[in-house]
């Protein structure tokens, strides 16, 4: 019998260690039911924090930060006033629902499917993975959209093509989530994370300037670099563990989503497309002039304007107006019943992701109320600082520190905002650019989005997942997306120590 070569061994102890950690994971309870079983300890373990003494010293006020106890009057009080608006002001809820009721539309018209069809006839298959990852990662310029439109429309392109569809929510997960940081265009997470790094920067330098552009080269290349790795993950490591799609043959989606397009379906796309254009136009109308309808009336900004934080409106009218177009024209929508049982048959699909929600709602409200992420923050920060590590691999520990708090918060502008006082200043007097600082953080805070279950999307990615694997659970999810954190955490930090290395600058200025 011939000796396995070493990739093939390799690949073996990877797909061994995979399924142990898919195995752990999935012998845990229903995720609702972890999330609520997380949300009891947190109130028993701040009744035991707030009586240890535990405490953390603010680095930007100064003040002590303390443990507050939820098993007390008053922390029972707050979770009675407060659960309800736990679960309706969580923030991925109301983004999912109201994008979902246009997307709804679209799909039970028939334009989705006709789309996709034709988007898979027509691309290279050798470019199917790549062009998944490279528009998630473009998708963050338009806040959050991506998790709600490309992570599950990926899905469906693989299963169109007879692949795996988890591989394909695998992959545009991966870009949208852990590539989040990385971008060809300036999104909103670039003014909110210069602003705090210039007023931590100001601590040390009090006519300190930040631009929000201070890290646009670097993360232009990342964007390329990232895409590469993320393919290479997806088709080496993610899909051959998972096998060949069984199931679209099983249900006669393989024939219907590779059939050539109906005339139909071509008049339906021409006036989708049609429709598209317009509301384009409207569009470029509002955002490219100066005083354009679209942007900020007082200083005529794009990345604070009603365009971008109204995003989630527009992506429900295009899918809402681009799925009439197409209905309409295709016979598949004849009144407007027709169009309202389209957006209640996507809700219907959502009804496990709302009882996730409702829990993972209360488990971050909870986690937030005791302050315990903030003092672990804190306290990984003083560890660090007190390591003694100068140069490149002080940087290298930050990033590291900072995939591991990710783990634990998941707000990229609150973790910034309590972590920057502490490291831009520390950084400045080492002789490194808040701008230097501010990349590292964003590298350590993107690769570990996509195992972290305080991230926002967390339990929405695990309704996609359970679409085709009904027992997929947290380990599932955790297994699979493993590959890219590690992946992406190497490569990137490689790449950025090069960087530094070579005193290449960030961005302009």
């Amino acid at each position: 019998m011939p000796t396995p070569s070493p990739s093939a061994q390799k690949r073996s102890l990877m797909t061994r260690f995979l399924a142990i950690v898919e195995g752990g994971g999935n012998a845990l309870p229903h995720p609702a039911t972890l999330f609520a079983i997380f949300a009891v300890l947190i109130v028993i373990v701040s009744e035991f924090a707030a009586r240890s003494g535990l405490e953390a010293l603010h680095p930007r006020t100064g003040e002590p930060i303390l443990p507050a106890s939820l098993l007390s009057i008053e922390g029972l009080h707050k979770i009675l006033k407060n659960t309800v608006t736990n679960f309706t002001g969580f923030a991925p809820l109301g983004t999912v629902l109201v994008a979902l009721l246009g997307i709804g539309i679209a799909e039970s018209s028939g334009l989705i499917g006709a789309a996709m069809r034709k988007l898979v006839l027509a691309a290279p298959a050798r470019f199917l993975t790549a062009v998944v990852v490279f528009a998630g990662i473009l998708s963050n310029m338009a806040s959050e959209i991506g998790y709600v439109l490309l992570v599950p429309l990926a899905a469906v392109i693989f299963q169109a093509a007879g692949r795996h569809p988890i591989a394909g929510l695998a992959a545009g997960f991966a870009g949208v989530s852990g590539g989040y940081s990385a971008n060809l265009l300036l999104g909103t997470v670039d003014p909110l994370l210069s602003g705090i790094s210039q007023e931590a920067a100001r601590i040390v330098q009090p006519d300190a300037l930040v631009n929000p552009a201070c890290n646009y080269y670097f993360m232009v290349v990342s964007t390329f670099v990232l895409t590469v790795v993320g393919t290479w993950i997806t088709e080496r490591l993610v899909e051959p563990r998972l096998g060949p799609w069984r199931g679209a043959k099983d249900d006669g989606a393989d024939d219907d989503t590779l059939r050539p397009l109906s005339k139909s379906e071509v008049r339906g796309l021409l006036a989708a497309t049609c429709a598209t254009l317009v509301i384009a136009a409207l569009i470029l109308w509002g955002t490219v002039p100066a005083d354009g309808f679209l942007r900020d009336p007082v200083t005529g900004e794009l990345l604070h304007s009603p365009f971008l934080s109204g995003i989630v409106t527009i992506i429900f009218v295009i899918g809402a107006v681009a799925g009439l177009a197409y209905g309409i024209a295709a016979g598949t929508i004849k009144n407007d019943g027709d169009a309202m049982k389209g957006m209640s048959k996507s809700m219907e699909t959502l009804g496990g992701y709302l009882v996730l929600v409702f829990f993972a709602a209360q488990f971050v409200a909870y986690f937030n109320w005791t302050n315990l992420g903030l003092i672990f923050a804190v306290k990984g920060a003083g560890w660090l600082q007190a390591s003694g590590l100068t140069g490149t691999p002080i940087l290298i520990a930050f990033i590291l520190l900072t995939a591991v708090v990710n783990l634990f918060m998941g707000s990229a502008s609150a973790k910034w905002a309590l972590m920057a006082p502490v490291f831009v200043p520390m950084f400045m007097v080492l002789g490194y650019s808040p701008e230097m600082t501010q990349c590292a953080y964003r590298i350590g805070d993107s690769c570990t989005n996509i195992i972290s279950p305080m991230m926002s999307y967390f339990a929405l990615i695990i309704a996609f997942f359970q679409r085709y694997e009904p027992k997929a659970g947290i380990g599932t999810l955790v297994a699979t997306m493993l590959p890219f954190t590690l992946a992406f955490l190497l490569i990137w930090t490689i790449m950025f120590s090069v960087w530094v290395s070579l005193g290449i600058p960030l961005g302009p200025g």
